[in-house]
Parts: C-alpha cells; structure tokens; sequence
C-alpha cells in the first residue's frame, strides 16, 4: 500500500512540475529513485543492529544526486541552450576543486557539512539549523549562510544544482514526501530569489526513503531531517 501510494503520488507531483514548466518557465525536476523493499514481516523483525549495520552501508550512496541521469540531461541541455559553457577533461576536476575550497571556507562553522564525491559536491543542511520542526519555513538566522552560498554559486555557474529535502520516519509516507518538496523548495526559491540562475535547478524530495541514520532514535530521526545541494558540473 505504501509503494502504491508513493507511485501515485510521484505520478501526481511530477504532472504538476509539468504542468508548470509549460505554464511559468519553471525549471523544476521531479524524480523519485525506486526505494528498497523488504516483506512486511522481515522489516518490522529487524533488529537495531542489522538496521544501522544497512544505513551504514548505505551511506556512501545516500548523499548526492537523487534526481537520475535524465533529469540532469535535460538541465544541462537548457543550460547549454541558455548560453552556459560547458566543462571538459581536466577542467571539470580542477573547478570543483576551487569551488570545493570555496564552499568549505564559507559552510565552516555554519553546521552545513561539505562532501566531495567524485566531480560531485554535496552540502548537507539539517533542519536543526534550517526549519523549524514540522515547518517548510526557512529560519531567519539561516539566511546569512544561504546568503553566502549565493555568492560561489554565482561565481561558478557552470554547474547543475540539485535541491532534495529528506525527513525522517515520523508520520505517513505521503505528508513526508510532502514536507521534503516543500523544504527544499524554500530553499531553492531563497537562491533563486537572490539571483542564481533558474535553469540550473532541480527541486526534488525524497521523503522517508533515503535515511542516513536509524530512525530508532531521536539523533538518528535529526541526521535523517536534511536539505542536501548537490552541484553537478556542466560538461562539454
């Protein structure tokens, strides 16, 4: 029931991401990766252990891109038709590099981590520092981080930028993945308000679906509550 839900509601969210981009110039990605599946006995006779020991292992693929290739073609080429130069080669290294040093010296301090996986760069935002619990509202306090986050995506604008908001397990499936679009549209609105290029982004959520930590616990619940920015360059 669950699955079915969350099908039919991915169906409905991404027919309204549609809807706009033909009626409002939106540029907004609405992509759900399929979410692993265990039978209901299996995953309700979990153990703690065996459920951190899988978050774990997981981890190394939770941060990052959710949105998939095609999502990502298709902003890279509005890009490329929006006059947005793309990177090739050694290039593309040498300019996440710079961006990432950038980034690091701006996020310290802020509570925002900053992860490099490969070409990709992932900023994770937990909600202690960006809403207010059960809240899609940005917190004023938040706003000189976001402000200074402005600045280096501004200066390296040869890069697609993916928005994806993740809650933890409190609640049903569909209010979550709810909350998730909403905050991470908060957040993309905030930079797109302050004048980083609409094209280059991708609003998505993922719900309850990708945690990184166990939502046995109130610690575990707070990692899992994020807003992650992943920033993917623009190749040749």
């Amino acid at each position: 029931m669950k699955t079915q839900l969350r099908l039919a509601l991915t169906g409905a969210l991404a027919s309204a991401m549609l809807a706009g981009c033909a009626t409002s110039g939106s540029y907004y990605g609405q992509q759900y990766p399929q979410q692993q599946q265990y039978p209901q006995g299996q995953q309700q006779g979990m153990s703690q252990t065996t459920r951190g020991a899988l978050i774990g292992a997981a981890v190394g693929t939770v941060a990052g891109l959710l949105s998939g290739s095609d999502a990502t073609e298709r902003r890279q080429r509005a890009l490329v038709g929006a006059g947005v130069g793309g990177l090739a080669g050694g290039a593309i290294g040498n300019y996440q590099d710079r961006q990432e040093r950038a980034l690091r010296e701006q996020m310290a301090g802020t509570g925002v981590d900053v992860v490099r996986q490969g070409d990709n760069i992932t900023l994770n935002m937990p909600d202690s520092i960006t809403f207010d619990f059960d809240s899609s509202t940005l917190k004023s306090q938040f706003y000189p981080v976001l402000d200074n986050l402005v600045a280096t995506l501004r200066e390296y604008d040869q890069t697609i930028i993916e928005v994806a908001g993740h809650t933890d397990s409190v609640g049903s499936d569909s209010y979550n993945q709810q909350l998730s679009v909403r905050r991470a549209e908060s957040v993309g609105n905030y930079l797109m308000g302050r004048g980083v290029m609409r094209e280059r982004f991708i609003i998505t959520g993922a719900g309850e679906s990708r945690p990184v930590a166990s939502n046995d616990t109130e610690a575990g619940r707070a990692q899992n509550r994020r807003v992650e920015i992943t920033l993917v360059p623009v190749r040749a």
